[in-house]
């Protein structure tokens, strides 16, 4: 289930919402929302339900033991005390955080990467001569599991650390590990971050009103503006010959088709989360208006990135060994950056570009080596390298990168007759204007947060407006997933 479908918008969603206020107490609330979410995990393929419960079992254990081994007991109301940040941590915490962890990354390394590696494997095997290393299984990577495991770690973490008290009820924790919000796309929900508001929520007709205008807003950004600009990238890395100005327009769609369907899904699921009482943190902040690599890493999927920085680049040890050190931290956080988000060589490629570029920003005092250009220059020069460095993202293999790369210079394969039929493809009216549409507002137009924060009357009529026209061509249009559920 996605939220861009009828079956959410006009049965699940109502349905859910209804049955939430309907009940009295959060208690009940929390309950609905942790059956709820399973259900909408489940709903394509049930197994993957039994999957994350497994895995929100072995981090809700975990968390007890971790607060026993710290010594601390239940509190006359029921509720666990956090652990002091001053307080020592004994070898048997350690074991036991290490044991969380090493599950989560145990069960997001054989569904994600094991076809990765078996095939790897074997094909050194065969090279050799002998037999195969590993099994062919064909394991299925449940969808989503790439940002709960990365929420679930969390858990365990922030509780060791004494960022936030752990959870009492299981129903609770069943909620954070599950709701449906976030769950398949993000953004990442660490638990320091959502801990109070699991016990303590506000509902107000405000914050349910700015709750549907950010859904309205993400809905239209994902069925107005992304599915039509994965048309035309789908068209432009799809051929077997084009020129280069259809390989930079293709390469121009695709970069604003992943903006637009991921801080679309984004701002669906912030709208979502408002109207169940739940404040999400920002996940985009304009990142094509970025004028360095750094930069744009402050403002690009900013729950990963921060999750990142917190979880694996500071415990490397940060910028606090030297700069060589840091360096080498910052290219290992990106390398597996990359990894985390597909398992294949070119997203390890992709995130070792951004990682160079990090290094190199760092070094020269976290300034790129365009910094002296004029500020619409420095923008224009990080969105080529952000567009540049999609191509590997887009591409499934080196062939198809290298051979876009050389469409972009204008040494693309020859083809007669192909590259007039792509162009007839691209440039429709239709996608032209969306084209120049999608630009406008990624420079120049109001960002969701900003818009929805003071919602006038105008505001709001202009959100519906758009809720409505989505919810129209939506019909129109095949469902798709949203890119990040292949991550």
């Amino acid at each position: 289930m996605v939220f861009s479908s009828h079956l959410f918008i006009f049965y699940y969603l109502p349905l859910v919402l209804g049955l939430y206020y309907a009940l009295p107490a959060r208690r009940y609330r929390t309950g609905l929302l942790a059956i709820a979410s399973y259900a909408f995990y489940g709903w394509a393929n049930p197994p993957w339900a039994l999957i994350m419960f497994a895995s929100t079992i072995v981090d809700y254990a975990c968390g007890i033991v971790l607060l026993r081994q710290a010594g601390l007991r239940r509190r006359p109301d029921g509720e666990w005390p956090a652990i002091a940040p001053e307080a020592p941590r004994t070898p048997a915490m350690r074991a036991v955080l290490i044991a969380s962890i090493s599950a989560n990354l145990l069960l997001l390394g054989f569904f994600k990467y094991y076809n990765f590696t078996e095939e790897g494997l074997n094909r050194v095997a065969a090279a050799l001569g002998g037999p195969a290393w590993v099994p062919v299984l064909n394991v299925v990577l449940p969808v989503g599991i790439s940002f709960y495991t990365f929420q679930s770690m969390s858990y365990c973490i922030d509780v060791y650390r004494g960022h936030a008290p752990p959870m009492t009820n299981l129903f609770d924790f069943c909620c954070f590990e599950a709701l449906f919000p976030q769950l398949v796309a993000g953004p990442i929900v660490r638990y320091g971050d959502i801990a109070e508001q699991m016990r303590h929520r506000t509902h107000t007709p405000d914050k349910f009103a700015r709750g549907i205008a950010f859904f309205a807003i993400g809905l239209a950004k994902k069925v107005l503006i992304a599915n039509p600009m994965g048309h035309l990238a789908d068209a432009a890395f799809g051929a077997h010959a084009r020129d280069a100005i259809d390989a930079w327009a293709g390469l121009f769609a695709y970069a604003f088709q992943i903006y637009f369907d991921f801080s679309g899904y984004s701002d669906m699921a912030v709208g979502l989360g408002l109207m169940l009482g739940f404040l999400f943190i920002r996940n985009f902040d304009a990142p094509y208006r970025a004028e360095s690599i750094t930069d744009f890493w402050r403002r690009w999927h900013i729950s990963l990135s921060t999750w990142l920085r917190d979880y694996l680049y500071l415990p490397l040890g940060g910028n606090r060994k030297g700069p060589a050190r840091t360096y080498v931290n910052l290219m290992v956080v990106m390398l597996l950056g990359g990894l985390w988000h597909g398992a294949s060589w070119t997203f390890v490629v992709w995130g070792a570009i951004h990682g160079a570029m990090l290094t190199v920003e760092r070094a020269r005092g976290k300034r790129s080596f365009y910094g002296r250009l004029p500020r619409p220059a420095r923008v224009a020069a990080t969105f080529l390298v952000v567009c540049l460095a999609w191509v590997f993202f887009r591409a499934a293999t080196f062939g198809q990168a290298a051979a876009y790369f050389a469409s972009l210079v204008g040494l693309g394969p020859e083809s007669a007759g192909a590259a007039p039929l792509v162009a007839a493809v691209m440039y429709t009216r239709f996608h032209v204007l969306v084209l120049g549409v999608a630009a406008m507002i990624v420079w120049a137009g109001p960002l969701s947060w900003d818009f929805t924060r003071n919602l006038t009357p105008t505001r709001a009529a202009a959100c519906m407006a758009l809720l409505v026209v989505a919810i129209l061509i939506m019909w129109t249009q095949t469902e798709n997933p949203f890119l990040y559920f292949q991550f």
